[in-house]
């Protein structure tokens, strides 16, 4: 049904656009003191202006119908399934395995800041780095005496 309904609404939206490039602009009047009465005798004594608009007029109320519709039917059809598994592509392919339970992992301090306060380790049988002291060539210049 949707496969249809967008095959329709491309369609509409081409004639919309054939339509609208058919019409008159507000400077055609001007158009008509040289010999531009030509679509009166077709369309009637009003011309095409009347019947362009009124098609046009249900051309878009068609069109923005079915883009609701199909909108009301994507977010209906979306709420009334649950993800229950991911489509991870490659990545699915990859084996997950977790991580080990009781290790402590520590992340390396950006240089310059201050290391962050860290939970004392557990005693694992490796030593602990010791921690630098901030020297007073790596603090930041003192402006204040300029």
């Amino acid at each position: 049904m949707l496969l249809f309904l967008n095959v329709i609404y491309v369609l509409i939206a081409i004639a919309m656009i054939a339509l609208i490039l058919m019409q008159r602009g507000a400077g055609a009047q001007a158009g008509a003191g040289f010999g531009g009465g030509a679509s009166a005798t077709v369309f009637g004594a009003r011309g095409a202006s009347s019947f362009l608009s009124k098609s046009t007029k249900w051309l878009g109320i068609a069109f923005f119908a079915i883009a609701m519709f199909m909108a009301w039917h994507a977010t209906d059809r979306a709420a009334g399934t649950v993800a229950t598994s991911q489509d991870l592509g490659v990545m699915s392919q990859i084996p997950v395995t977790p991580a080990p339970a009781g290790n402590n992992i520590v992340v390396p301090a950006v240089p310059g800041q201050p290391a962050p306060p860290q939970a004392p380790a557990k005693d694992s049988g490796v030593p602990a780095a010791p921690t630098a002291p901030q020297s007073p060539e790596s603090a930041p210049p003192d402006n204040a005496g300029k």
